[in-house]
């Protein structure tokens, strides 16, 4: 009796176990079918390229290889100028399309009849791929880092000013209403009420406009630029150097990825200031 007590004893520890694992792999499956996924390409990649020797290491380096490239260029500090041009670049472009689409949006979505001015101006210039205006850019700033901080101006800001705009025009009018029906001011108002409701918005675009800063630190540095990581890419391509080619690469999607997650996790936490839309 007590061999089957301790049995059912050590069975009971099993399926708890069992029961905790499974919960942590539901807890965690995004992560972990991803990071299997990205392990077994990368795998393939290599057994591909490398092992078997299938594709000319001049058209696509295998993972090895673009790992020891990248190892080679920090160690050397050859890529350290470039990376610290292309942050500049970034920074000024991101930073002021953050201080002029915020209030800009904010002003169109607050007053109706500054909108219906604002309002075909700013859809056209969203709609125009920023890769036609590079050349006036470049006509109008130079070659040097000022055309490169212009065009990703002009990649990041339209999305995070139209997000901000779609924030205030969309904050609920009963909200207004019970708001002014108090007497509140104006500026209690957009205190209370409308920036609130506009926050999530706001960091969508905040999120959104990290993607096109970086498009177009990579088109502002192919078409004109000495120094950069885009430059270092253009001249690794024009010399068939394809590890370094995909280090460039890589530095431009983990980059992005890491800035996005940043934003992201703050947008998760302001989801609950949202506006739902629709009817239960």
């Amino acid at each position: 009796m007590a061999q089957i007590a301790q049995e059912e004893q050590l069975l009971d520890i099993r399926v708890a176990e069992a029961s905790l694992a499974y919960k942590f792999y539901l807890n965690q499956e995004k992560k972990i079918l991803g990071t299997i996924a990205v392990i077994g390409f990368l795998l393939t990649w290599e057994t591909i390229g490398n092992w078997a020797g299938l594709i000319n290491p001049m058209f696509m380096s295998a993972p090895s290889m673009v790992l020891k490239a990248g190892w080679q260029m920090f160690a050397s500090g050859e890529i350290w100028n470039d990376l610290y041009v292309s942050g500049i670049e970034f920074f000024w472009g991101y930073i002021l399309s953050v201080i002029f689409a915020i209030p800009f949006g904010i002003a169109i979505g607050w007053y109706k009849r500054f909108a219906y001015v604002c309002d075909p101006f700013v859809n056209a210039m969203n709609a125009t791929p920023r890769v036609a205006l590079l050349p006036l850019v470049i006509i109008w700033l130079g070659i040097g880092i000022l055309s490169k901080v212009g065009i990703i101006f002009l990649g990041a800001v339209f999305p995070l000013l139209i997000n901000t705009r779609d924030g205030v025009k969309t904050t609920p009018a009963n909200l207004l209403t019970a708001a002014r029906s108090f007497g509140a001011s104006e500026w209690q108002i957009f205190k209370s009420v409308v920036l609130p409701s506009t926050v999530p918005f706001i960091l969508t675009g905040l999120r959104l406009a990290v993607g096109r800063a970086l498009i177009g630190v990579m088109v502002g540095e192919l078409y004109a630029a000495t120094a950069g990581i885009g430059f270092m890419i253009t001249v690794a391509g024009a010399t068939f150097q394809t590890d370094k080619v995909f280090v460039g690469v890589l530095i431009f999607a983990i980059s992005g990825m890491a800035l996005t997650e940043v934003i992201d996790r703050f947008e998760h936490r302001f989801d609950k200031w949202r506006p739902k839309v629709g009817h239960d």
